[in-house]
């Protein structure tokens, strides 16, 4: 997969500022805050840019939240 870098993607810093708010968020939630569709790629390309994002289900939702920033590389 080739993570797009996030200071070059209006997209991605849609997500992470939502994700920093330090909810729990569903699927849909960031789909309707951040305005993307992809929400699982999305994050896949933040954890790429060194983001902690962890993610779980809970029966037929998927919930994530930021858990912080690391090192990339």
């Amino acid at each position: 997969m080739h993570a797009a870098r996030l200071d070059a993607s209006p997209r991605l810093q849609r997500v992470l500022d939502v994700l920093m708010t330090g909810r729990d968020l569903t699927t849909l939630d960031i789909v309707v805050e951040a305005g993307v569709c992809a929400v699982n790629s999305c994050v896949a390309e933040l954890r790429a840019n060194g983001y902690d994002i962890r993610c779980w289900r809970e029966g037929a939702l998927w919930f994530y939240r930021l858990e912080g920033q690391r090192g990339v590389g």
